[in-house]
């Protein structure tokens, strides 16, 4: 019998939510990183600002081609490195010489943003930007005419080139430098020195669906690392006093915004890890390279990532909960590399093993509870492939089970669970089990789910899968849960320690 009083009402949200731009932003999961520049032709990793823009001289560069490659792999948008440390901008800029239109690429004319930018929405996956803070290049830098300098190229970056998904700020900030000459060290208080509060307001302004990334925030935090590989559990949420212990609250956003040897300075294991009792909402962010460096290098051709490496990336960034923004260095040519394309076309193929059937869709479900007896809340929602909705029960129900009973045995060594996130992260601890001729197994018991739970396990063969929620501080809001086959068994040790 249907409840008519409750079925209608949902569950209270549980501590931090995300913000609607957090929302569109973890749906992503999966995006790319465009890092090209001076550097590239220079074969360093760090320009010093010296290089002459007649270095950056493509032979045939080709956006729908690094576009089509990205989108064919996967991905759900791009990230450009639109000026990198060394200063040198990939538009041409009005407030400065150091950029494209003084290269010899188009006979000046060029503009690596607008084409990159258009190319993506021709293949319908997003575009972003990311703007060094630290530039070595400028005479300025250190001083307050070089702070309206930086905010004039983020109002170009974020007025002309169409809508953005996420403004990228990278946490170096000071050091040696050419300087216009000056070739000295110049060191900057990256808390104060870019009045971040202000400059973060420009993207606000123009961009309000656009998330910003810093090490930490405000919208999404770094992993810690440069490897690809969030923490297990991730949680979404962070304690923002115990991650910078001694700062006052209202200082958050802005101590935020330290630079990376200030951020390591900080517990790593809460930037990879998060917080379950953490008081914001600030997901993950794991940035890779597909090769050891984050610009091409031809030294590094036999030495991109396997298919099989990826895929390991994959399940320990998007599969905890956080997203996976994998770099793809542009070549000389201004293409990707055709090494680097194999690779991600076979790691395509095995995303595809895996995840194109889901063996869970359209079984029999049955809930040891339901909330209010209602459709609205029923354990089927959780294999309809909507987001939208989910399973969920009385807030005064016991732990909660859900059953899936196959009509024939299959077998399985994949589970993949994901929780309706706008009611906040609500589930400590969860177990999965498998009949075992007629007794139930334990498979697997993790921690969080969050946005997205990728489990590997021992393959099984059963005709009856359970979820157990062991525990949590509120009732369960299921949206998703996936059994798969992945026909080649993971390999061990195949992460690759750079």
């Amino acid at each position: 019998m249907m409840h008519s009083d409750i079925s209608s009402t949902p569950p209270q949200a549980y501590g931090p939510i995300p913000s609607p731009r957090q929302l569109s932003w973890h749906r992503r999961e999966f995006y790319g990183f465009l890092h090209f520049t001076t550097n590239t032709f220079t074969d360093k990793e760090w320009g010093y600002g010296d290089e002459p823009p007649r270095v950056f001289a493509p032979t045939a560069f080709d956006a729908d081609q690094i576009v089509r490659t990205a989108a064919q792999a996967g991905m759900t948008g791009l990230i450009l490195t639109c000026k990198h440390h060394d200063g040198f901008c990939l538009w041409p800029s009005k407030y400065t010489e150091h950029s494209v239109k003084n290269s010899p690429w188009r006979n000046g004319k060029g503009d690596v943003v607008r084409e990159i930018s258009d190319a993506c929405r021709t293949h319908r996956i997003g575009f972003g930007v990311y703007l060094s803070p630290w530039d070595r290049n400028r005479a300025d830098y250190g001083g307050p005419s070089y702070i309206e300098y930086f905010r004039s190229q983020l109002q170009e970056l974020t007025t002309e080139y169409g809508e953005l998904f996420e403004v990228w700020f990278d946490g170096a900030n000071g050091g040696d430098g050419y300087y216009g000459g000056a070739r000295e060290t110049r060191r900057i208080d990256p808390q104060t020195y870019y009045d971040w509060e202000n400059t973060w307001e420009i993207v606000r302004r123009n961009q309000p669906n656009a998330v910003i990334f810093s090490d930490a925030g405000p919208d999404v935090r770094w992993v810690g690392n440069e490897r690809g590989l969030a923490g297990d559990p991730c949680w979404s949420t962070i304690d923002e006093k115990l991650l910078f212990p001694g700062i006052d609250k209202t200082l958050f956003k802005s101590r935020l915004t330290g630079d990376k040897a200030n951020a390591w300075d900080s517990p790593m294991d809460m930037l990879n890890s998060g917080d379950r009792q953490g008081g914001s909402w600030l997901p993950a962010e794991c940035d890779v390279s597909i090769r050891p460096g984050w610009f091409y290098h031809p030294a590094e051709d036999d030495k991109v990532r396997t298919p099989e490496n990826l895929l390991d990336l994959y399940f320990k960034s998007v599969g905890r909960g956080a997203s996976l923004l994998l770099n793809l260095p542009p070549d000389r040519r201004g293409r990707i590399h055709e090494n680097d394309m194999k690779s991600l076309k076979g790691f395509r193929h095995r995303l595809d093993q895996i995840f194109r059937l889901n063996l869970a869709r359209g079984v029999r479900c049955v809930a040891s509870n339901t909330r209010g007896g209602s459709r609205n809340f029923a354990p089927e929602n959780v294999m309809d492939g909507n987001p939208d909705t989910y399973w969920s029960t009385d807030d005064d129900a016991p732990p909660a089970e859900l059953v899936l009973e196959f009509p024939r045995a299959i077998t399985f060594n994949v589970v993949g669970l994901r929780e309706f996130l706008p009611l906040g992260q609500r589930i400590d601890r969860f177990a999965v089990d498998f009949d075992d001729g007629g007794a139930w197994r334990q498979w697997s018991c993790e921690s969080a789910i969050g946005p997205q739970r990728l489990i590997r396990g021992q393959r099984c063969r059963t005709a009856r899968i359970r979820l157990r929620i062991v525990a949590g501080p509120a009732c369960p809001a299921i949206s998703e849960l996936g059994i798969y086959y992945d026909p080649m068994e993971p390999k061990e040790a195949v992460e690759r320690d750079d």
